[in-house]
């Protein structure tokens, strides 16, 4: 229930009563490392939202809020809400403290010059208390929604209107906001939604992110498992690591408590670890129960949706992709699918945005967005 935290400072500790989710806690001014290039005001915020686990209790979360330079329009700045990709479940690598990481850096600075603001959640568990359930889509949801609520419920200069955008985690993230709204939020006026490497955790992706990643080679994307390990700690209290893993890969996996997803990405490959060395016994079955909460509660998504793809995705591989544009095509989903052949999982992010700006401000102005379901590009 505690696995990864820490204390960061008292603006991310929170022990008044909540009374609803949505509202604005406090607010202070982000460091220079904290603040993002192409922002005139850089704020952290501390909101209340409800908890994605149980569905019920009340709890703070942190999160950022960028605003452009110049004057806002007489309706406010166009709002985006960034969703973060993988930073770890360890409170120290939430972004509104430790920073982000130089892409996505110049990916908000994109927006910021474009004249939108980007209001940014770090998800629940991450900086405040309690562990981050990490890919579990519900929680992620609740607390995008809820910064909206309380950023456009203040007197920040932004619209009412808002598109969602994320990478990786938050493609799924954004996915997920879109999905949870109409029942969550109803209030929130979402107009769209764009997502890069999205992760599709259906039998059939499942099986193809398995055929891209031999059991006997090098991986450093056993990180990844490592962490979805720890949403099944944080959920199946029967589950025991030590039952799992090899005494050299057990350090490394231990490690998630205080280490950021890069640097135990580089522990993984510096150890040479395999899935065969890093697993004595295979945890498919617990893995399995994870996944149940890293799906989609729908996939006929109520707004237009931009799912971008790399050709050489790795991390996201094309076919889970692919399977999830089908399969919200078949939902009846407004998908415009871009294949991005040269581009991997990260490169797919600046390698979009000739695609996404324009996307997004027809979803803005309220231009008509046509699906290509009828010719996916996979």
């Amino acid at each position: 229930m505690t696995l990864g935290d820490s204390y960061l400072s008292d603006f991310y500790r929170y022990d008044d009563p909540l009374e609803a989710p949505g509202k604005l806690l406090r607010q202070e001014r982000l460091n220079e490392k904290q603040s993002n290039p192409g922002a005139a005001h850089n704020f952290r915020l501390l909101y209340s939202s409800t908890d994605g686990i149980d569905g019920e209790d009340l709890l703070p979360v942190s999160g950022a809020l960028f605003l452009p330079v110049g004057k806002a329009p007489s309706d406010g700045w166009p709002l985006m809400a960034w969703t973060h990709g993988t930073v770890g479940i360890a409170d120290i690598c939430a972004p509104s403290w430790n920073g982000r990481q130089r892409q996505d850096r110049d990916h908000i600075e994109f927006w910021l010059t474009k004249g939108f603001a980007v209001v940014a959640s770090d998800y629940q568990g991450l900086g405040t208390a309690g562990t981050h359930p990490y890919l579990a889509t519900r929680p992620e949801a609740y607390s995008n929604l809820d910064i909206i609520r309380a950023v456009q419920s203040d007197h920040f200069p932004v619209s009412d209107k808002v598109v969602l955008f994320g990478q990786s985690q938050g493609a799924g993230a954004a996915i997920a906001t879109a999905a949870y709204a109409s029942s969550y939020a109803p209030d929130l006026h979402i107009v769209g939604a764009v997502a890069t490497g999205v992760p599709f955790f259906s039998p059939k992706a499942l099986i193809a992110l398995q055929e891209s990643r031999p059991p006997d080679r090098v991986d450093p994307m056993l990180a990844y498992n490592m962490l979805a390990l720890s949403l099944v700690q944080r959920t199946d209290p029967s589950f025991v690591l030590t039952d799992y893993m090899t005494k050299e890969a057990l350090p490394i996996a231990r490690s998630i408590e205080n280490t950021c997803h890069k640097d135990v990405r580089s522990k993984v490959a510096s150890e040479e670890l395999t899935y065969d060395r890093t697993f004595k016994k295979s945890p498919s079955g617990h893995l399995a129960t994870a996944f149940a909460r890293m799906g989609y509660p729908t996939l006929k998504l109520a707004v237009p949706t931009f799912v971008g793809t790399g050709g050489k995705d790795k991390d996201t591989p094309p076919r889970m992709q692919a399977a999830f544009a089908a399969r919200a095509c078949q939902a009846g989903s407004t998908i415009v699918s871009k294949l991005y052949p040269d581009l991997d999982h990260r490169g797919v992010v600046p390698g979009s945005t000739a695609d996404t700006l324009p996307f997004v401000r027809a979803a803005f102005s309220g231009s008509e967005i046509s699906s290509n379901c009828d010719r996916l590009p996979f």
